[in-house]
């Protein structure tokens, strides 16, 4: 009985042990899941299995799009002198605005690991909702430091803009870093052997168009700005100018935006030039009569009607004179806001780089592929900030979505390609790894069989000498 009893035990036991050594071999991504799978049957009691029964989310995204078969170039690997020592990471958001106070945006430091961080090897399940050609979502610039290219930071605000700024001035290994005194505000980042700057941002070359200046004045006022500081000798030399920006989450920039101005800050300084003039009192009123709006309150900041902070990403990414600048009456308001919508979508689409406040692993990842440069310590993200501790009932919320329609639907548009990108960009790298794998065996396969020759006279389909000294000691 007992030996009966064995028999009809053992065939599960094999059958349960073969089906465990096929899973390792076909999902080799998988790593706590495969080694807890024993684990995880054994507690089938307290629930089902759901991460051993679910298929990897890493073969999930194996599947490259269509449009793949043109085989695209792959990016090289980021460049840079060697690794020096990490540097300290500037908290989420701080504002220094002339005039205005100064704004720690961080209060609490609330690292969350980054579960598509590379080095976890693995890409969650991402249902794209825009239809992208492989030009929008391949991006990669051939930079070049040395010559007359410009990147150009529009910084828009609330945004982590500040952060981001002292991350291309002070973070990114370079052959001849950023130059940043204690005590100033903007660094010297000088091209390798010249004393022309590659940078355009506020760290580098100040608010030299206006205190946050957007694409429209930036677009008019760049290239005349930096060939004034260019040498003459190389006008006649053609530049590239890069233009890359940031952006958030449309609640949370309004309600950090509403904060920081709630504490003094005015950006009242701000230019808003269009086709060469900046608005009239008509066109643009204010919407406080002192000198600031300290102490308003929130339902305050949603009721001027002619407040910037409505709209603002949405704005300052557009190119304004499409609908005759700060004139509200060009065109009805339902045609203006079609217009600046997409007009702000297609600027951002064909920017060389955008990321997003809420992803900093990923916008680090994206920026170092498309420029091919590197940073020197990681990005990190803040998850406890001014404005995640600004507590509001749905009716606010909703309120501030209506006030900033457009900014949802951009914003919308904005992270759907910034996921197609950075998932298009880590497939691009999974091939290149797959590539480069296969030609590492292809040269050790090669390697042996020079080490062992044929035999004299051997045909092409004999069998090698080392298989038949085997064969003997066998």
């Amino acid at each position: 009985m007992d030996e009966r009893f064995n028999k009809w035990l053992l065939t599960p036991v094999l059958t349960l042990l073969f089906v465990v050594i096929m899973y390792q071999y076909v999902s080799p991504s998988c790593t706590s899941s495969c080694t807890n799978f024993g684990e995880q049957l054994r507690a089938g009691e307290a629930g089902p299995p759901a991460a051993a029964a679910a298929p990897s989310a890493a073969r999930r995204a194996q599947a490259p799009p269509e449009e793949w078969e043109r085989r695209p170039q792959l990016p090289p690997p980021p460049r840079g002198p060697p690794e020096g020592p990490r540097g300290a990471v500037a908290p989420e958001e701080e504002e220094e605005e002339p005039g205005d106070l100064e704004e720690d945006e961080a209060e609490g430091e609330d690292e969350e690991p980054d579960s598509e961080a590379p080095e976890n090897g693995s890409l969650p399940r991402f249902v794209p909702r825009f239809n992208f050609t492989l030009k929008d979502l391949t991006r990669f610039v051939d930079f070049n430091i040395k010559g007359r290219d410009v990147i150009v930071f529009l910084h828009i605000q609330k945004t982590g803009g500040t952060t981001f700024g002292r991350h291309l001035v002070k973070n990114i290994r370079l052959e001849q870093p950023c130059s940043c005194k204690a005590g100033q505000k903007k660094c010297t980042c000088h091209r390798p052997g010249k004393k022309e700057t590659w940078l355009f941002s506020r760290f580098s070359t100040g608010w030299s168009c206006g205190l946050h200046a957007d694409w429209t004045e930036l677009t008019n006022c760049v290239p005349a700005i930096m060939e004034k500081k260019d040498c003459p000798r190389n006008h006649s030399h053609t530049r590239n100018f890069y233009y890359i920006t940031m952006l958030r989450d449309p609640v949370s920039r309004y309600l950090s935006e509403w904060k920081h101005v709630q504490r003094g800050a005015t950006w009242k300084t701000s230019l808003h030039m269009c086709d060469g003039r900046s608005p009239t009192p008509d066109e643009l009123p204010t919407c406080y009569p002192g000198d600031d709006w300290s102490g308003v309150s929130l339902r305050e900041f949603m009721d001027c009607g002619s407040n910037l902070a409505n709209n603002r990403q949405v704005r300052m990414l557009a190119d304004l004179s499409l609908v005759g600048c700060y004139n509200l009456t060009f065109m009805n308001e339902s045609e203006r806001n079609t217009i600046l919508l997409q007009s702000a979508k297609n600027n951002l689409k064909n920017m060389a780089f955008f990321g997003l406040t809420e992803f900093q692993r990923k916008t680090q990842f994206l920026f170092e592929r498309t420029f091919n440069l590197q940073f020197i310590s990681p990005f990190t993200q803040f998850n406890i900030t001014r404005a995640s501790n600004v507590e509001i009932n749905e009716g606010a919320r909703r309120r501030i979505e209506q006030l900033n329609f457009l900014d949802v639907q951009l914003y919308e548009y904005a992270k759907d390609l910034f996921q197609q990108r950075y998932h298009h960009t880590k497939q691009l790298e999974h091939q290149r790894d797959r590539q480069k794998r296969r030609e590492e065996r292809r040269l050790q396969r090669e390697h042996r069989a020079h080490r062992w020759p044929k035999g004299d006279g051997a045909s092409e389909g004999a069998v090698t000498e080392d298989y038949n000294s085997q064969v003997v000691r066998w």
